[in-house]
C-alpha cells in the first residue's frame, strides 16, 4: 500500500464550505481494499452530514458514498477482488457481521453499521478511501461510472422496495416525487412491469415523467384527478419531501395498502381510515448486499440510466449549491480531476 496522503474535500465545521486537504489514509484491516476514487456522486445525504443533521458528524469531514474507482491496495484477507478491479462502494461501508440481522443477511439493519463518508470522517470526495471488501462491488460490463455512482445510493434505495413486491401480480404503483429518486423509481418500475403513474408537484414534469417509465401523470394540486383514482394504488412509494397532502394520496391506496417512505418528510395521516383500510405507512432502508448485486445487474440488463450531470471535483461546493437550490436535473456526480486514478 502507498503511504501517499489522500487529498479531500472537508467541511471543518457544520455548514461550512469544503476546502482542499490532505491527510494520512486509514489503516488498511485485513478485510479492506484501497479504491482509487474516479467519480462520487452527490447526494441530500453528504449536505446532512455537512450539516450535522444527524448530530453525530466528526469535523474535518470529508463527504461522499457513491463512490466509483478502481482497486489500489487489499488487506490481507479481502477476497472476491484483485487490484485494477473497477468498483463501486455505497453509502454502507462495513457492519459487524455477527448481529442477528448480519447473519440473516439484512446488514443495512445492523446496530453498528458504518456509512462510507456519511458517519465517518473520509468519503469519496477525496482521491482514494478505505472500505471493507465485502461491501466493495465488481461493476458489471462497461456500466459507465457515473451511471454505477448514482445507482449505489439513488439506486439500491428505490429498487429495494420495489424488487420486494416482484413476486406478486400485476401491480399499480404511484410514485410521488419525479426527482433524484422519483426518475429512477419511473425506470425500475416500468422495467418490473408495474403500471406506473408518477405524481407530481411538479406539472411541468410531466413529459419527463413519462419519457422515464411513467403510465400515467397526476399533478398533485390538481384535486379532480387524485380524486378519480380513489382506492386505485397498490403502493405508493413516496420520494419527495415538503409540504404534502397525505389524506389526498393515502385516499389513493385500495385497502391493504401500503405507502413506503424513501425519504424524511413529515407525514400526517388519519387514523380511522388507516385502520378501516388496512393501509400500512412504513419506510424502507437501502438494502442487503445480495440486493445491492441484484440492482446492478438488473439496471444493466434494462438499461437504468440516471439522468446526471457531471461536475469536476474541484467544483464541489458548486455541486452542493446546486443540491441544495434544487437544480441538479436529476443527479450530479463528480469525477476526479486532481489526483491520480485507476493505477
Amino acid at each position: 500500500m502507498s503511504s501517499s496522503r489522500v487529498l479531500g474535500y472537508a467541511a471543518r465545521a457544520v455548514g461550512q464550505p469544503l476546502e482542499a486537504i490532505t491527510y494520512e489514509p486509514p489503516k488498511l484491516g485485513a478485510h479492506d481494499v484501497q479504491v482509487s476514487v474516479t467519480h462520487c456522486g452527490v447526494c441530500h445525504t453528504d449536505i446532512h452530514a455537512i450539516d450535522n443533521y444527524y448530530g453525530i458528524t466528526a469535523f474535518p469531514f470529508v463527504p461522499g458514498h457513491e463512490i466509483v474507482g478502481y482497486v489500489s491496495a487489499m488487506g490481507r484477507e479481502a477476497s472476491g477482488l484483485k487490484e485494477g478491479d473497477r468498483v463501486a462502494i455505497g453509502w454502507q461501508g462495513r457492519s459487524c457481521m455477527q448481529c442477528e440481522w448480519c447473519l440473516q443477511g439484512e446488514e443495512q439493519l445492523c446496530m453498528d453499521i458504518v456509512h462510507s463518508g456519511t458517519w465517518v470522517p473520509y468519503g469519496g470526495f477525496s482521491s482514494s478511501v478505505i472500505a471493507d471488501s465485502r461491501f466493495v462491488y465488481t461493476l458489471p460490463g462497461a456500466m459507465p461510472a457515473e451511471v454505477a455512482a448514482v445507482l449505489m445510493c439513488a439506486g439500491i434505495t428505490v429498487y429495494s422496495p420495489l424488487q420486494s413486491y416482484a413476486a406478486r401480480p400485476a401491480q399499480k404503483i404511484g410514485i410521488i416525487g419525479v426527482g433524484g429518486l422519483g426518475h429512477l423509481a419511473l425506470q425500475f418500475a416500468r422495467a418490473l412491469d408495474y403500471e406506473v403513474t408518477a405524481i407530481s408537484s411538479s406539472p411541468e414534469k410531466k413529459q419527463q415523467a413519462l419519457a422515464f417509465g411513467a403510465d400515467h401523470f397526476i399533478a398533485t394540486d390538481d384535486e379532480t384527478s387524485l380524486q378519480q383514482v380513489g382506492f386505485e394504488f397498490d403502493l405508493l412509494l413516496c420520494t419527495a419531501s415538503g409540504i404534502i397532502n397525505w389524506e389526498a394520496l393515502l385516499a389513493t391506496l385500495k385497502k391493504n395498502g401500503k405507502l413506503v417512505l424513501l425519504g424524511f418528510p413529515d407525514v400526517v395521516f388519519n387514523s380511522t381510515d388507516l385502520v378501516a383500510h388496512q393501509l400500512s405507512i412504513t419506510g424502507s432502508f437501502l438494502g442487503n448486499r445480495a440486493t445491492m448485486r441484484e440492482m446492478l445487474s438488473f439496471a444493466q440488463a434494462h438499461d437504468i440510466m440516471p439522468q446526471v450531470e457531471l461536475m469536476p471535483m474541484t467544483q464541489v461546493n458548486e455541486a452542493i449549491r446546486k443540491v441544495k437550490e434544487n437544480k441538479a436535473r436529476y443527479r450530479i456526480v463528480l469525477f476526479n480531476d486532481t489526483a491520480e486514478v485507476g493505477k
